[in-house]
């Protein structure tokens, strides 16, 4: 038994001592590993007896020692442990020594390694922490090497602009991330001047990138304004002088930054105010924008349709004010059908209007003249489209008796011919009711008769050839045609007898006033003087019961000064009526679609531009527009109704004392239930 021991213990000492022979950068853990375990098998398999004699439990150790400082060994083979490591793990272990080449197993076992293997683990990790910082500061300074602005050119001055890609944003945002986790790192230490100095860096890109491409922007827009518009240089010098001084310092600014695109170098150069430089810039550059805003803002007061263009196309209309051609290109925007003026050649005069659609020409009373400020001549355009309008209806219902209907049409432009067919209804059935007041019972089935042929000899004109222009004019009086014809049918079923039933009060009904010389549209209590917005040759809706309803609520509401508010699943036509409506009153309806982006301010200067032109605004999908927007709208919407019902002819609104015309009208359509709208606050 004693030489069986023995015998085993030299065996166990002489491998050990060839493995502390092996040069420690050669060692081969894994099968070491693997025969000290088999070794320990072996040792558990003697005789139990053995166990308590000394060999055996001096073995015993020395195989769990060197199995722990193999473990140890294991983790000090790691690539990330470098130099300042190894003095970590000197101080630690109180044992000096120099790793090279020849250094074996042995010198690192004698280090007694296994006393220290918590110490040894805790050096390792921090050593695989900070490589891996270390590759990411790499990175970092790898990818902000070669990271450049792009270059973008100026459409009007040709000059280069910096351009800042998606990617390079991203990049920036993702390093600063990085930047920052390192800084929270308890390994950051070796690094820290590194990080610091890379953090800083960065963020003064990132400043400098937020404030450059704000002042770029706001330079491009006003460049244009400022240096290529001569109308405002003279409007508005002090400012025009501030632009100048802001384009030379800009232009000087980027031939620097041009000059070196790198990200970093360009926006860390030492000494550099660049970010000073730039808001100083940018405070300019408001006050520029400011003066123009208000400058806008009295434009917009003189001709109230301006509220309703963008700052840019009202910028476009002012700069070519005095080239109505030009100004031409904006009416559709202004007015409901006016595509074009026909300009007489060589002069600044009107002749008439061409319509955006089917191109229907109305021509002028007298000759409109478009000199002098765009905003005045604008608003003589107004007026003569209104005064052409009413001249052309009141003569076309003088001709009406002369001629067969379906020959009369032709005769006139589309809104005359359709509103004289309905005010010929109106006196037409109150003729009839007259009559059968005089017991002459058959006067309303006659009527209906005579409806009919005349439905029927505009049918017959639709089978044969006309112009597209003409078989839209046809149609819509079809489509007119037939509702006055069913009503008329419901009247002699229903047996009503007297112009006052609500059977005939509930429709809209058009007359001529010839006291007042003007057309007025009638509905239960309701009146309405007809506004003479030109509205071309369109389409007009198909009246069906629910849109006779629509009608009779909405004037309802607009007759004690309230607003309309049709709601529906979308699609329904809630939008639609309302246009349609405005149509049937000779009225402009601006359509807005609501979305969360409005604010109060922007909402403001709508109802401004509404309650000056007295036009309709219709607002769809109101519910869009945040709580907090909707309790500023109800106020600015009362204190235009509060004028309305005060009879007054200028109000103060949002801080200014404007003009009203009281046909104004506010209609918001909201579609329930739907996601990302709210429900109404009370």
């Amino acid at each position: 038994l004693v030489k069986i021991m023995w015998d085993f213990a030299i065996s166990i000492e002489s491998t050990i001592n060839d493995w502390k022979k092996t040069p420690w950068k050669k060692i081969d853990i894994e099968a070491m590993d693997q025969e000290c375990k088999k070794f320990g098998r072996e040792l558990r398999g003697l005789d139990p007896a053995m166990r308590i004699w000394d060999p055996f439990i001096f073995m015993e150790a020395s195989l769990k020692n060197l199995m722990t400082s193999l473990r140890a060994v294991t983790e000090l083979q790691n690539p990330a442990i470098r130099d300042r490591h190894w003095v970590e793990l000197m101080q630690t272990t109180q044992v000096k020594f120099s790793l090279d080449d020849s250094t074996t197993l042995k010198y690192l076992i004698d280090l007694n390694l296994h006393e220290y293997e918590e110490e040894v683990k805790n050096i390792v990790e921090k050593a695989v922490k900070e490589m891996n910082m270390e590759k990411q500061l790499r990175d970092i300074a790898a990818a902000w090497a070669g990271m450049e602005f792009g270059i973008d050119v100026h459409e009007r001055t040709g000059i280069k602009l910096l351009k800042a890609s998606e990617e390079m944003i991203e990049t920036l945002e993702d390093h600063q991330a990085q930047l920052q986790n390192m800084t929270s790192s308890k390994y950051v230490a070796f690094f820290f001047q590194e990080v610091s100095t890379w953090q800083q860096r960065l963020s003064n890109a990132d400043q400098i990138i937020g404030s450059w491409f704000e002042v770029q922007r706001k330079w491009q827009y006003l460049e244009s304004i400022f240096i290529g518009s001569e109308d405002i240089r003279s409007q508005l010098p002090e400012d025009s002088k501030r632009f100048d001084y802001i384009d030379r310092e800009f232009r000087a600014l980027l031939a620097q930054m041009i000059s070196d695109r790198n990200v970093v170098r360009s926006t860390n150069r030492s000494g550099s105010k660049l970010y000073d430089h730039l808001e100083i810039l940018l405070k300019m550059l408001l006050l520029c924008e400011k003066a123009l805003n208000d400058y806008l803002e009295t434009k917009r007061l003189s001709y109230p349709r301006f509220y309703f263009v963008s700052s840019a196309d009202l910028l476009d209309i002012l700069s070519n004010g005095n080239n109505p051609a030009m100004v031409s290109r904006h009416l559709t925007k202004l007015y409901d059908s006016i595509g074009k003026l026909n300009l007489i050649s060589g002069t600044r005069q009107a002749a008439g209007m061409i319509a955006k659609e089917l191109e229907e020409y109305v021509a002028f009373i007298q000759n409109c003249d478009c000199s002098g400020k765009v905003e005045v001549w604008l608003n003589r355009l107004t007026d003569k489209m209104r005064e052409t309008l009413r001249d052309q209806l009141k003569r076309s219902l003088t001709q009406y008796d002369l001629k067969p209907r379906h020959v009369w049409i032709f005769e006139w432009p589309a809104q005359p011919a359709l509103v004289g067919t309905q005010i010929m209804w109106t006196a037409e059935t109150n003729d009839a009711f007259a009559k059968v007041q005089l017991r002459y019972e058959n006067a309303l089935k006659d009527y209906n008769r005579k409806q009919v042929n005349q439905l029927n000899n505009l049918i017959m004109l639709l089978l044969g050839d006309l112009t597209p222009a003409e078989r839209q004019k046809v149609m819509t009086v079809c489509t007119i045609d037939v509702h006055s014809r069913d009503v008329v049918s419901t009247i002699i079923t229903k047996k009503v007898e007297v112009h006052t039933a609500f059977q005939w009060q509930s429709q809209l009904r058009h007359r001529w006033d010839s006291k007042i010389d003007d057309c007025f549209a009638n509905i239960c209590d309701a009146q309405f003087r007809y506004d003479y917005e030109y509205l071309g040759n369109t389409p007009r809706l198909v009246i069906t019961p629910l849109t006779d309803r629509c009608y009779i609520t909405l004037t309802q509401s607009l007759h004690l000064v309230m607003g309309g508010a049709p709601a529906g699943p979308a699609g329904t036509g809630k939008t639609e009526t309302t246009k349609d409506l405005g149509r049937a009153l000779g009225m402009m309806v601006y359509v807005f679609n609501c979305s969360e982006q409005m604010d109060y301010k922007s909402i403001g200067n709508i109802h401004k531009g509404l309650s000056q032109t007295g036009a309709w605004g219709c607002f769809d999908e109101f519910n869009r527009i945040s709580v907090e927007v909707l309790s500023v709208v109800a106020v600015q919407v009362k204190c235009m109704q509060d004028a309305i019902k005060g009879k007054k002819v200028t109000f103060s609104f949002l801080g200014e004392v404007i003009a009203l015309r009281p046909t104004v009208g506010v209609f918001i359509t909201m579609n329930p239930g739907y996601a990302g709208r709210a429900e109404l606050p009370e």
